[in-house]
């Protein structure tokens, strides 16, 4: 009985035990799971940057402008700026005494022929010494007259005897010198003829009459300077100014488009003549180019002109595209993996359509159209293609 009761008495307590050992369990691994938990919560907190890193670097990559330019023909042009003139330029001045203007008969703009008469100088003092010189031409040629007869005379006397030998030589030596007066006296009236000739201004060959600097009343002479300035023919050049390297790109007999400022319309001229010296200063030289009359060139106004120096085979590019630095001219491309590279170029022809690439490029070369001025070597762009027709347009 005791022994029952004993038994009884510690199945009793044993059982409290036996009930707790199942909730402490499930506890741990609670503790357990929820640390493990915490632990997974904190390494993502902790790298939920890294997954998406590549992605957020493409999405912040600048986008550019890229075209891939080809090869296209290019024409040569050579733009440059020039001074409108006379292509052949005839002063025209007083070369007599000179005098006083009486008679202007031509004015700026008007067309003359050769010796048409564009001013007259008093000649009343010459004309009166004309005169002069005609009567004394007269008395010499009677004085020349009566010698003749005396030695008619003596010819027929000698051999009468009447008169000597050296009689004979005498009279034909007043004969000679009368005659001699009288072509003196001639010849002094035909350079006073000349002298007053000169004293009427005439057109030394057709043109157009570019300058009038006289008025009637004034005073000329042979240091008075122009008086008329005009242009042989008509016809006009510009004198335009071109670096060495253009000079050299050029020869005459290429068409040139000629602009004056301020006029709408063009002009066709052509290279007639290439500056054989360089100004050592500007490094300079000049090519005229020949142009025939129309009212709206004016000798002494200023025009921009194309000069047509053949065609070249190359990459077309636009100004924004090109950049420069002190090692030169450079543009950026996009290659592989979308990193820009910087590439050393070699420009040449620029025209209306772009700006011709001689060297550097292949022409199948995605190239930055804008912004390069901030990209750098290496950085990762997201380039957005343009067609190279789209590309000229801008």
């Amino acid at each position: 009985m005791n022994f029952e009761a004993r038994i009884a008495s510690e199945e009793g307590e044993r059982a409290p035990e036996l009930a707790q050992g199942p909730v402490a369990s499930r506890r741990t691994w609670l503790v357990i799971a929820g640390a493990a938990a915490m632990l997974v919560a904190i390494w993502f907190l902790i790298h939920r940057g890294d997954r998406p890193a590549a992605a957020d670097s493409a999405s912040q990559a600048a986008t550019v402008s890229v075209v891939a330019p080809g090869r296209a023909t290019v024409v040569g042009a050579i733009n440059a700026t020039g001074t409108i003139a006379a292509r052949y330029d005839e002063p025209v001045g007083s070369v007599g005494e000179g005098g006083q203007v009486v008679e202007v008969r031509a004015e700026a703009g008007q067309w003359v022929r050769k010796g048409q008469v564009l001013a007259v100088i008093d000649r009343s003092v010459q004309a009166q010494a004309q005169a002069s010189q005609a009567a004394q031409i007269r008395v010499a040629d009677a004085d020349a007259r009566l010698a003749q007869a005396n030695l008619d005379r003596g010819l027929k006397l000698v051999d009468r005897g009447f008169i000597s030998r050296a009689d004979i030589d005498r009279l034909t030596a007043t004969r000679d010198a009368a005659v001699a007066r009288v072509g003196v006296a001639r010849a002094s009236l035909g350079q006073l003829q000349a002298q007053s000739a000169r004293l009427t201004i005439t057109a030394p060959s057709d043109g157009l009459v570019l300058e009038r600097k006289v008025e009637k009343g004034q005073v000329v002479g042979a240091a008075s300077g122009t008086l008329f300035r005009i242009a042989r023919g008509g016809d006009l050049e510009v004198l335009a100014r071109l670096s060495e390297t253009d000079l050299a790109a050029i020869a005459p007999g290429v068409s040139a488009e000629v602009t004056p400022v301020g006029s709408p319309r063009s002009f066709a001229g052509q290279v007639w003549q290439i500056s054989p010296v360089i100004d050592p200063q500007t490094r300079q030289g000049t090519a005229r180019i020949a142009l025939a009359y129309a009212p709206e060139l004016r000798p002494g106004g200023f025009a921009s002109v194309v000069i047509r120096a053949g065609s070249v085979v190359a990459p077309l590019l636009p100004e924004s595209a090109i950049l420069s630095d002190d090692k030169g001219s450079f543009v950026y491309i996009v290659g592989a993996g979308n990193k820009v590279e910087r590439r050393s170029v070699r420009t040449g022809t620029v025209s209306d359509a772009g700006i011709a690439v001689i060297e550097g490029l292949t022409g199948a070369e995605r190239v930055v159209l804008r912004a390069g001025g901030f990209l750098q070597p290496g950085e990762t762009v997201n380039p957005k293609a343009v067609p190279a027709s789209a590309a000229a347009a801008r």
